[in-house]
């Protein structure tokens, strides 16, 4: 898996690509709450349009970085999931907790 980001007027962007299943979220999570730690950012979006692939362990990173962000006394999203991570998030419920924003 690939983590790029993109910081801009207190605006976390996490692009993750290729498959989050169980030994890929452990290392997204650390990577995450390393730029969290170092950007301190107002707003993280988690953008899903590059995973190919995402099981219940993509779900963990996403609750993890939503309560980081409270935490902070920010917020976080996720941006254009892919289609199988959507229905991931459609099974899960996520979206209830997380907010999902699609810009296509």
């Amino acid at each position: 898996m690939e983590i790029r980001t993109s910081f801009e007027a207190g605006r976390l962007t996490v692009y993750l690509s290729g498959e989050l299943d169980h030994h890929e979220a452990r290392c997204a999570m650390h990577r995450i709450d390393e730029l969290l730690d170092e950007y301190i950012p107002r707003d993280c979006a988690l953008n899903l349009s590059g995973l190919s692939f995402m099981d219940s362990s993509g779900i963990a990173v996403i609750i993890r970085v939503s309560r980081r962000m409270t935490v902070l006394g920010g917020r976080a999203w996720i941006e254009d999931p892919a289609r199988q991570p959507q229905r991931v998030i459609d099974a899960a419920g996520i979206d209830r907790l997380v907010p999902v924003a699609r810009s296509r």
